[in-house]
């Protein structure tokens, strides 16, 4: 990511902020580091919106991931182990194993019924939704989350900022939380300093020379990578 306007880039030299750049230590790795904005700050910026704590104070916490074994899903389910909430998480079938790795407590398959209703499978209600995906409507997530439970819709539409407003007017409990991303160097650092520790780890899909970046960027855009999809440098 290089700046708010311009989003990222892939080149062997770009420009960015010094507001936006950290040090990577020798413990972290090129794609280590470059896998960590925009999904991990993302992730991490969502469960800090849900009032999650990484100090060890936070309540404990129900929250169900979409998309677990994205981008985006990958690091929040470990993000959300580490501030002490219990995880239920979605994919498909042949990620299951792997999420349950990253430390989700329960997953469901999202092609079964059960994963469809986004039903927990030990009866829990959620307090928290980290939704890293599209295509689910706001009467699947509602008889689902607690009394005062929240969906925060990190690719949100139109239609959900406008149910969002709604939401708000009418004072429901429930509610409907579009997420807007703030670049921010501490949280970045913040990140950085987990993977240091062994404490965050990068799920890679796929690795490509730069030459092969718009194949790259097609396997992206499928919307079915398990992880992060890396352009390297070296040839």
């Amino acid at each position: 990511m290089l700046d708010f306007w311009n989003a990222g880039g892939l080149a062997e030299y770009a420009v960015a902020s010094v507001n936006m750049t950290v040090d990577r230590p020798p413990e972290v790795s090129a794609a280590e580091g470059a896998s960590l904005p925009i999904a991990a700050l993302t992730a991490l910026q969502a469960l800090r919106y849900s009032g999650t704590m990484f100090d060890g104070t936070g309540q404990p916490k129900n929250v169900l991931i979409t998309a677990a074994s994205g981008g985006v899903g990958s690091f929040a389910v470990q993000l959300a182990k580490l501030g002490n909430l219990h995880v239920t998480a979605t994919c498909g079938a042949r990620n299951v194993d792997l999420v349950k790795r990253l430390g989700a407590d329960e997953v469901l398959d999202y092609k079964t019924p059960e994963g469809k209703s986004l039903s927990s499978p030990s009866g829990r209600k959620y307090d928290v939704v980290i939704h890293c995906t599209v295509g689910i409507s706001w009467s699947t997530f509602e008889p689902n989350l607690a009394a005062n439970g929240m969906v925060i819709d990190i690719t949100p539409t139109p239609w959900t900022w406008f149910r969002s407003v709604v939401k708000r007017l009418t004072f429901a409990k429930k509610k409907l939380v579009p997420l807007i991303f703030v670049q921010a160097k501490e949280d970045l650092r913040f990140l950085v300093q987990l993977v240091r520790d062994g404490k965050l780890t990068t799920v890679v899909d796929s690795r490509h020379r730069l030459s092969e970046a718009a194949a790259a960027w097609a396997k992206s855009m499928e919307g079915h990578a398990t992880g992060k999809i890396i352009v390297e440098m070296g040839e």
